[in-house]
C-alpha cells in the first residue's frame, strides 16, 4: 500500500506533524496492535496499583480518617466540575476518523478556557462549599485543589493525540511516573506530620507531572485559534459525551456529598477508604481495556463482525476477572482491611464487603460505554446516563435511613433489577452488539463468582484463626485458582478463559493469530 497508509509511527520518537492525525496504517495489524497495546497498558495499571496500594498502607496509618474525610468531601464536589474540563473533546478527538491541525488546536483552547473557568469557579464557591459541609476547613483544600483543573485541561488534546495514534507506551510511562512522583509526595508530607494536605499535594504533584511529561512525549504544539475549523460537529458530539459524564458524575459523588454532609467526615473517611479499596483494582482493568478498546472499535465501525467479536471478547474477559475479583473479597473482607490499612480501620469491613456486591454489576454495566464513544452516539449515552443517574441517587437515598452501609446494599440491589436492564437496553438497540449479547454474557459468567466464592470460603475456614497476613496469602491464591479451575466446567467461562490464556501465551512469544484481531 502507498501514501499515507505507509506512515509509521514509533513508540520512542513523536511522529511528525503530519502524521499526528493519520490513522489508516493503524488498520494494518490492528489485533496486534490492540493486544500488544492492552498488554502495555495493563503492565502500566499493575505499576499504578502497587504504587496506590503502597500509599493506601502508608498513608492510612500516618493520617486520621478525618483527613481522608476532609479530603473527600471536597473531591466529591471537584469531581462533578471536572467533568466539563474535557467537554468529551478528547473522545471527539480519539473517534474522529479523520481531523485536522487546526481542529485539535481550536479543541485544545476550549479545553483551556473551560479549565480557566472551572478554576475561578471552584475557587469562588469554595466558602460555600465548607458552609454547606459546616467545616471551616473545606474551604482552604478547595482553592487549592482548584489549581488542578488549569493544569489537567492544558493537556486534554495532547493525551487524546497519543491515545488517537495507539501510542499507549507513552501514556503508560506517563501514568505511572506522575502517579507514583505524586504517591512519594504525599507519603513524604504526611511524614512530616502535615495532614490532610498531605492528600491535597498527592493531586496537585500528579496532574502538573502528568501535564509536563504529556506535552514532552506527545510532541504536538497548539497554534492560534482559527475561523472556518469546522470543530461544531465535534463540540456538539463531545456536549452530548459531556453532559452525559456530569449526569453519571453526579450520581456517582452524591454519595460522598450526602455521607459528608449527613454523617460527617470521619464516617465519610471510613466510606471513601472502602470504596478505593474494592474500586482502585476494578479500576486497574477496566480503563487500560477502555482507553485501549475505544480507540479500536472506532476503527472497527466499518466491520460489524469484528466489532461485535472484539467488544465481546473484552466483555467476557472483563466479566471473569470482576466476578472472581468479587468472589474473593466477599470472603476475605476482614483480612483485606487489616493488612493494608490497620487495625484503626476496621469500620470499614462491613462497608467493603457490603461494596464487593456493587462490584459485579457494576463494572458491567459501565462498559456499555464503549460502544456509545466508539459509534459516536453521544445522545443515546446522555440518555442511558441520566436514566441510570436517576436509579443511582434514587438508590442513595432509600438507603441513607439505614447509614453509609444501607446505602451500599441499596444501590447494590438497584444495579441487578433496575439499573443494568435499562443500560443493556438501550445500549443493544443499535449496532453490531445486541442487548441480548450483553445479558448472555453477563449470565454465562455468574457461576465463576459462585466457584471462586465457594472455594475461598471453604479454604478460609481452615485458616481463619491465623494471622490476617496468613489468610490473604494462602486464600486469595488458592479461592481463585480452585475457582477458576471449577468455572472450567461450565462453556463460556471455559471459552474465556482459554482466550485469555493463549492469548497471554502469544503475546508473550510475539506471535498472534488473525482470530485475536
Amino acid at each position: 500500500m502507498g501514501g499515507s497508509s505507509e506512515v509509521k509511527v514509533s513508540n520512542l520518537e513523536p511522529p511528525k506533524p503530519e502524521a499526528q492525525f493519520q490513522t489508516d496504517h493503524l488498520l494494518q495489524d490492528i489485533g496486534r496492535r490492540a493486544i500488544s497495546a492492552g498488554f502495555v497498558t495493563i503492565g502500566a495499571q499493575g505499576a499504578k496499583f502497587l504504587a496506590s496500594f503502597a500509599a493506601a498502607a502508608t498513608l492510612s496509618r500516618l493520617l486520621s480518617p478525618k483527613d481522608f474525610g476532609l479530603v473527600g468531601m471536597v473531591l466529591g464536589v471537584t469531581g462533578l466540575v471536572a467533568v466539563f474540563m474535557e467537554l468529551g473533546l478528547s473522545t471527539a478527538t480519539v473517534q474522529r476518523k479523520d481531523i485536522t491541525q487546526e481542529q485539535v488546536s481550536n479543541l485544545f483552547w476550549i479545553n483551556v478556557a473551560f479549565g480557566m473557568a472551572l478554576a475561578l469557579i471552584c475557587a469562588a464557591a469554595a466558602p460555600l462549599v465548607a458552609r454547606f459541609y459546616r467545616d471551616p476547613h473545606v474551604t482552604n483544600i478547595m482553592l487549592a485543589l482548584s489549581a488542578s483543573f488549569l493544569l489537567t485541561s492544558s493537556a486534554v488534546q495532547h493525551r487524546a493525540l497519543l491515545a488517537r495514534q495507539m501510542r499507549f507506551r507513552e501514556i503508560a510511562v506517563i501514568d505511572v511516573t506522575s502517579i507514583s512522583v505524586g504517591v512519594l509526595s504525599a507519603c513524604l508530607l504526611a511524614w512530616y506530620g502535615i495532614g490532610y494536605w498531605a492528600l491535597v499535594a498527592q493531586q496537585l504533584v500528579t496532574a502538573f507531572v502528568a501535564l509536563v511529561m504529556t506535552w514532552m512525549r506527545s510532541g504536538w504544539r497548539p497554534q492560534r485559534p482559527t475561523r472556518n475549523s469546522h470543530v461544531t460537529p465535534l463540540v456538539k458530539f463531545g456536549a452530548h459525551i459531556s453532559a452525559a459524564d456530569f449526569v453519571s458524575q453526579f450520581a456517582l459523588n452524591s454519595d460522598s456529598i450526602l455521607i459528608g454532609r449527613i454523617f460527617g467526615a470521619i464516617q465519610l473517611g471510613f466510606y471513601t477508604r472502602a470504596y478505593v479499596l474494592l474500586a482502585r483494582p476494578l479500576q486497574q482493568v477496566i480503563m487500560p481495556v477502555n482507553s485501549v478498546l475505544i480507540p479500536v472499535l472506532s476503527r472497527l465501525q466499518s466491520d460489524p463482525p469484528r466489532y461485535r467479536r472484539s467488544y465481546m471478547r473484552a466483555y467476557d474477559t472483563l466479566a471473569l476477572f470482576v466476578f472472581s475479583f468479587a468472589g474473593v473479597c466477599i470472603v476475605l473482607a476482614r483480612p483485606m482491611v487489616l493488612v493494608i490499612l490497620g487495625p484503626r480501620w476496621s469500620g470499614v469491613i462491613p462497608l467493603f464487603a457490603a461494596f464487593t456486591l456493587v462490584g459485579v454489576a457494576g463494572p458491567l454495566t459501565s462498559v456499555v460505554s464503549w460502544i456509545y464513544e466508539s459509534q459516536a452516539r453521544g445522545k443515546d449515552q446522555l440518555q442511558n446516563h441520566t436514566l441510570a443517574g436517576i436509579v443511582t441517587v434514587l438508590s442513595y437515598l432509600a438507603g441513607l435511613p439505614w447509614g453509609p452501609i444501607g446505602l451500599i446494599l441499596a444501590v447494590a440491589i438497584s444495579n441487578l433489577l433496575i439499573r443494568m436492564p435499562i443500560v443493556y437496553h438501550l445500549a443493544g438497540r443499535k449496532g453490531p452488539v445486541t442487548t441480548a449479547d450483553l445479558w448472555f454474557g453477563f449470565w454465562s459468567h455468574v457461576p465463576c463468582w459462585g466457584t471462586v466464592f465457594i472455594s475461598t470460603f471453604l479454604i478460609h475456614k481452615t485458616v481463619e484463626n491465623m494471622a490476617p497476613i496468613v489468610q490473604l496469602l494462602v486464600c486469595a491464591p488458592l479461592g481463585t485458582g480452585v475457582g477458576i479451575a471449577l468455572a472450567l466446567i461450565f462453556p463460556r467461562p471455559r471459552r474465556s478463559i482459554f482466550f485469555a490464556l493463549r492469548t497471554l501465551r502469544n503475546a508473550v512469544n510475539g506471535r498472534f493469530t488473525p482470530e485475536e484481531a
